[in-house]
């Protein structure tokens, strides 16, 4: 029987205004692996994913049907059922696919080596979907000489009976003592045989290029490739700063040699920097360059480099829209967003003003979380946590990848007095936004309690 939307809540599905601004891409498999590619396509800050699960293979084709014009491009989980749309159902939209390559069975060979019985003992093996091209310079590139392969030499869309039938038959002759599958209808069945085997699935490597070439084939990516990007740089406490400095002449050297820094990380996003005056820059690239430069809006390697330098931090607005005019009021309310979250970090406002930040400012910044559910946002805002607190706590969460705070250590994270936080926590935990995670003892006095921003957490994927 199939499913849709599968592991989303009716909540989340709701096709908020902003969230009915991104790239819509059907996503079809069984419930396993798209629940993978879910988690991989948080990177793709550009797509709303719209899941289908299904059962059986067979049902791929119903699918993408039903699906008909209401995505740009549709992405299947595998060859089998890219194969059986590609043949069966009747779609205008582009079609990609998962790609099957040799990461995902080397974890499958060596995963099924240490189920049969070791390293030393021979393997002989019998596997589908995989080509015999494919497999041999693989098994040649390891210099793995103690496992033979035995092909399925029947038709390309065999059905699930065909392929049980022909790994059942090899084993049973003795001539296989283990099975190697792409189907994972068939590893079930095959593991229900007590058959030793080993499903064949996709990397999240394989999951990121498959999408990477899904966006690219869109006609929305297509015309955003050169929409125009505003930039607005502000150096935090320039002007407190400066006052270390002996003389105005070696102001003026450190304005041009920042100057100078900002114009080479411009020049690398092929665009256009003018100066605003004091401590404050403009510019301007397009969307197709901004995004490959910072890796998929996760990281601003400019802050780094003026910070090793001068011992500066910045504080950067961008913002897109469908005209300058639109982009460069974005590009203002991300760089305030910036400066309530303390500074030295990057927001993102979208044309349709959602946020996606903040972006990693250094190394030790280990994930970008992007924060674009409008329905998430409203509740915020109905619970009193106000702009500026948000941006503080995400821009927190981000550097540390830490969700877990006592009472203290969120009123000097939002610079608000302790009761003032008091307060704020019990109506966040009123609309869901806040959880206690525990109870820390201390020495002497009463033990503090432990509060998760349960919100942040589930953005995060931590």
């Amino acid at each position: 029987m199939q499913k849709s939307l599968i592991g989303i809540t009716s909540e989340s599905t709701e096709r908020t205004p902003a969230a009915a601004m991104g790239i819509s891409i059907g996503i079809i498999g069984t419930s396993q692996l798209v629940g993978r590619i879910l988690q991989v396509v948080k990177a793709f800050p550009s797509f709303r994913p719209i899941p289908m699960v299904y059962e059986q293979d067979m049902e791929a084709p119903v699918l993408a049907q039903q699906l008909g014009d209401t995505v740009e491009v549709l992405l299947a989980s595998g060859p089998v059922p890219y194969n059986r749309i590609r043949e069966e159902a009747d779609i205008q939209v582009a079609l990609h696919y998962v790609p099957l390559t040799d990461t995902g069975f080397y974890r499958a060979l060596f995963r099924l080596k240490n189920t049969v019985g070791g390293s030393e003992r021979r393997l002989r093996i019998s596997i589908d979907t995989l080509s015999k091209q494919m497999v041999q310079k693989s098994l040649s590139e390891i210099n793995e000489s103690l496992t033979e392969v035995v092909y399925y030499e029947g038709p390309d869309y065999a059905s699930k009976e065909q392929l049980i039938a022909y790994h059942q038959g090899r084993y049973e002759s003795g001539s296989c003592n283990a099975a190697l599958t792409a189907d994972e209808s068939v590893a079930r069945e095959l593991t229900a045989l007590a058959i030793p085997n080993e499903w064949i699935i996709p990397t999240d490597q394989n999951i990121t290029v498959a999408l990477e070439r899904a966006l690219l084939s869109t006609e929305t990516r297509q015309s955003r490739e050169a929409q125009v990007v505003v930039g607005l740089v502000n150096i935090d406490q320039f002007e407190k700063r400066i006052h270390v400095h002996m003389s105005e002449h070696e102001v003026q050297k450190l304005k041009l040699d920042i100057h100078r820094m900002l114009l080479d990380y411009v020049e690398s996003l092929d665009g256009y920097l003018t100066p605003l005056g004091g401590d404050e820059y403009l510019f301007f690239t397009t969307r197709g360059i901004f995004e490959r430069v910072t890796g998929g809006y996760k990281k601003i390697s400019l802050g780094k480099s003026i910070y090793q330098k001068f011992g500066l931090s910045l504080s950067i607005g961008v913002g897109f829209g469908r005209s300058a005019n639109e982009a460069g009021t974005h590009a203002r309310i991300a760089l305030r967003k910036s400066k309530e979250a303390g500074g030295d970090t990057c927001f993102i406002v979208g044309e349709d003003k959602t946020v996606i930040g903040p972006l990693a400012m250094a190394d030790s910044l280990e994930f970008a979380l992007s924060l674009t559910d409008a329905g998430l946002l409203k509740k915020a805002e109905d619970a009193g946590m106000t702009s500026g607190y948000l941006s503080k706590l995400m821009a927190q969460v981000a550097r540390t990848g830490k969700t877990d705070y006592m009472v203290h250590e969120l009123a000097a994270i939002m610079d608000i007095s302790v009761r003032s936080t008091h307060r704020l926590l019990l109506q966040w935990m009123d609309h869901s936004l806040v959880a206690i995670a525990g109870v820390e003892k201390v020495p002497k006095g009463r033990p503090r309690q432990v509060f998760r921003l349960t919100f942040l957490r589930d953005k995060a994927g931590i």
